[in-house]
């Protein structure tokens, strides 16, 4: 007996079966289409669902349906009987049109009148909660909506009444909180958000305005926002907390010299050092070693939202050696504007001073000259913060440079253009494909070698050398296949082709690279190693063409 009580469960509960039919066969099939639940543990369960099923008609516009009764077949067993009546498709609602803009209901109802709109009796619930969300937006965060005296006009139309409470007066922002993170720039909350003081107030807009700030490098938000609600006031509080954003990348290279079969190795370094004064301010310096006695120093300064303006600056310095041939000094200042937390546009000067070190130079292909050029710029970002492997969903930089270059006895014209991009094509929560492009020309009548465009390496077209072709145009694109073994390890292929042309060699030629790497994500920071063999267009593989990658890139 005990064992029949512990594993009968006809020892402890009854199921109920419900069937609720019409008042003709053809009601009792539409019934039957809403599904409705049938099977149920109680009698108390059996009546809520009832309620619920005419409420499910009412939104389908059997405003008229009648519970005729519910009656026990068996003890197991009830029967309700519903007559649904006539089935009405449009409601006519009437409106102030004082209170509710036209173009708002433009934007649910496709008839309008100074009087009233239409609408879908099953788009009743969402056209109202449009409209109230429109008041929200305009400051009005606690209105309501109702239709009030429904009625029947005639036996084809249905008619009601739109009733509105709001108060007189719109809500707006008195005060912004910081909790968690006190000393946050505020410029960043007025320009980069986009929220101040005195500004109307609407929540949901807010709300998606502050996951902008994950975007961030050096702060991101803890919780949603919270609201505070006062006769008389409206304080806004937002939890943030400071978050690592200084970074340490360097990355060591190695392949065989093709002279003289001699292993050799090339590298850079660049530590970027971000909001240390709590003022949103970037620096970065970065110094690189080449395999073709290639020296290469920047430095950059960013200083976001001058004197609690929308407008930056940035400053940029850079001097490449190479070898004993020639240095090249270049100076920049550009104003920068934030649009919004994605876009920026920039403006500024830049300024090039190369001097040839050659005591004999009988080719003429090296000279001392001076540049001058304005230039233009416009970035976009796109963040996918959820992953800490690939923190960037997508990135485009544009820059237009015009000026002139000067020789101790010319003058010329000339034009720049460059332009890297790159995207994240998400197959799924492993999968993804990247594929990046970048290159830029040189415009001008003449040519010196010591002002040509130098790329190829790890940045570029891998499976070359870094900075080892001259070109004066050049674009590469990059691609990878990547695979997210889990949040900390990963592995890719390497697909790289490019395509350069030099005026003064009078040539142009493709090139390729093809490899592989893997990318894991340790306390140090991420470690990545790629390795990619390069090849020109027409030439054989060659192991010995292999180049082998490192990097490190930590944050502290």
């Amino acid at each position: 007996m005990l064992i029949y009580i512990l594993f009968s469960s006809e020892g402890f509960c009854q199921n109920l079966h419900l069937i609720i039919y019409g008042g003709s066969k053809t009601e009792t099939a539409t019934i039957d289409s809403l599904n409705y639940s049938k099977t149920h543990i109680d009698y108390q369960s059996i009546s809520s669902e009832i309620e619920n099923f005419q409420n499910t008609l009412l939104k389908q516009g059997y405003i008229e349906n009648q519970l005729m009764g519910i009656e026990k077949i068996n003890d197991s067993t009830f029967r309700s009987e519903i007559h649904l009546k006539k089935k009405f498709n449009t409601i006519y609602i009437y409106y102030n049109n004082l209170e509710v803009e036209k173009s708002t209901l433009k934007r649910i109802s496709k008839e309008i009148t100074d009087d009233y709109f239409t609408l879908h009796i099953t788009e009743i619930e969402s056209g109202l909660n449009f409209i109230n969300s429109e008041f929200s937006k305009n400051g009005f965060p606690f209105s309501k909506l109702n239709l009030t005296n429904i009625r029947k006009q005639s036996k084809n139309r249905l008619e009601a009444d739109l009733t509105l409470n709001r108060s007189s007066s719109k809500r707006t922002i008195n005060e912004i909180i910081i909790k968690g993170y006190e000393k946050f720039p505020r410029s960043y909350v007025k320009h980069y958000l986009k929220i101040k003081p005195n500004q109307i107030f609407d929540l949901q807009t807010i709300q998606n305005k502050t996951t902008q700030l994950n975007n961030l490098a050096f702060a991101r938000e803890t919780k949603t926002p919270e609201v505070l609600f006062s006769q008389d006031s409206t304080n806004l509080y937002l939890y943030l907390e400071k978050t690592k954003s200084n970074t340490f990348d360097g990355f060591l290279g190695f392949g065989t010299n093709e002279n003289t079969n001699k292993l050799e190795f090339d590298g850079y370094l660049n530590l970027s050092l971000i909001n240390n004064l709590n003022y949103g301010e970037a620096f970065r310096v970065l110094y690189k070693s080449d395999e073709n006695d290639q020296k290469t120093f920047e430095a950059d300064l960013s200083i976001p939202y001058l004197f609690k303006s929308p407008i930056g600056v940035d400053f940029m310095l850079r001097i490449f050696k190479k070898d004993s041939s020639f240095t090249t000094a270049n100076q920049s200042v550009k104003i920068h504007y934030q649009i919004n937390a994605k876009h920026k546009t920039f403006a500024g000067i830049t300024a090039t001073e190369s001097n040839n070190l050659l005591s004999s130079n009988p080719t003429g292909l090296l000279s001392d000259f001076e540049t001058f050029n304005y230039n233009i710029a416009y970035q976009f970002l796109n963040a996918q913060v959820l992953n800490r492997l690939f923190p960037l969903n997508s990135k485009l930089y544009a820059e237009a440079g015009y000026g002139n270059r000067k020789t101790t006895d010319t003058k010329e014209k000339q034009s720049n253009f460059t332009l890297d991009a790159f995207k994240i094509f998400n197959l799924n929560p492993k999968n993804s494909l990247y594929l990046r492009v970048n290159g830029a020309t040189l415009i001008s009548d003449t040519y010196f070698e010591n002002e040509l465009l130098r790329f190829g390496g790890i940045n570029s077209v891998r499976g070359f050398e870094e900075n080892s072709i001259y070109a004066t145009l050049y674009g590469v694109i990059n691609t990878e296949y990547r695979y997210q073994i889990n949040n900390s390890i990963y592995i890719h292929s390497i697909i790289d082709a490019s395509y350069f042309e030099n005026q003064i060699a009078n040539a142009d030629q493709k090139l390729f690279g093809y490899g592989f790497g893997f990318g894991l994500l340790t306390k140090a920071g991420l470690f990545k190693l790629n390795y990619a063999n390069g090849k020109n267009e027409g030439s054989n593989f060659k192991f010995s063409n292999s180049k082998l990658h490192l990097s490190l890139l930590a944050n502290f």
